[in-house]
């Protein structure tokens, strides 16, 4: 199993299962870690901007509370952590594990690192 690790500046840290229903997205962003980048909200969701551009894949008009997923037209990072939904379809790449509870908290411009994670 690959992990990836949510380090939120400040707040605190979650940790995502990748899981196979994107696997090349999946792939592609694990193989650029680590990533830095600052957080921004939108509902009940927790999104950043990645600095590179990915295709969509097996893209879903709908999310799960926990999903993490790739957003193909923004290029960005996103978690969900509510009951809302993305925007437009996201690439799903995995479910936070551990450390949902971190994201209600976030706030604009929070320093966020994602890094391979440890279960």
């Amino acid at each position: 199993m690959t992990f990836i690790e949510i380090l939120v500046e400040g707040k605190g840290a979650a940790l995502a299962e990748i899981d196979d229903r994107n696997p090349r997205t999946a792939r592609e962003i694990i193989e650029r870690l680590p990533l830095e980048a600052s957080a921004q909200t939108w509902q009940e969701e927790v999104y950043f901007g990645l600095p590179f551009g990915l295709a969509d894949e097996n893209p879903s008009p709908q999310a799960e509370s926990g999903d993490v997923s790739y957003w193909t037209p923004g290029s960005a990072f996103c978690i969900f952590y509510g009951g809302s939904q993305p925007y437009s379809a996201v690439n799903h790449i995995g479910k936070v594990a551990r450390g949902l509870d971190i994201f209600p908290g976030v706030e604009e411009g929070d320093r966020i690192v994602l890094r391979r994670g440890e279960p």
